[in-house]
């Protein structure tokens, strides 16, 4: 099988674990995940994360003015550039977050 030339990219998805098998049916919607032959193909690991709240949000966890700790998952997927915009559009649709942390990385010669 040829590898992909279209630009790809790495999607990392930081969001609370009751919300995983939303964000991955919104992923995989718009067919995130597919390698060659393979569809559904992501990771995920669990992280430590915090924030603070600023005046005026509504935070899914926490209180405005507090530092917020609380334990996320990270979910890492490749998504191609054609699809780029149509899977952050589905992954902000299933996720709970007022400001969803969605790391957008470019992947260089992935054999894709």
């Amino acid at each position: 099988m040829e590898p992909m030339t279209e630009p790809v990219y790495k999607l990392e998805i930081f969001l609370p674990e009751e919300s995983f098998d939303p964000v991955c049916r919104a992923l995989w919607s718009a067919d995130a995940g597919h390698i060659g032959r393979y569809d559904r193909c992501l990771s995920w690991s669990r992280v430590h994360s915090c924030w603070r709240p600023l005046e005026g949000t509504d935070p899914y966890l926490g209180r405005p003015g507090q530092l917020c700790r609380a334990e996320e998952i990270k979910i890492e997927v490749c998504c191609p550039a054609a699809r780029l915009d149509e899977t952050l559009a589905a992954v902000k649709a299933a996720h709970p977050y007022e400001e969803p942390v969605i790391n957008v990385l470019p992947l260089y010669k992935t054999g894709l």
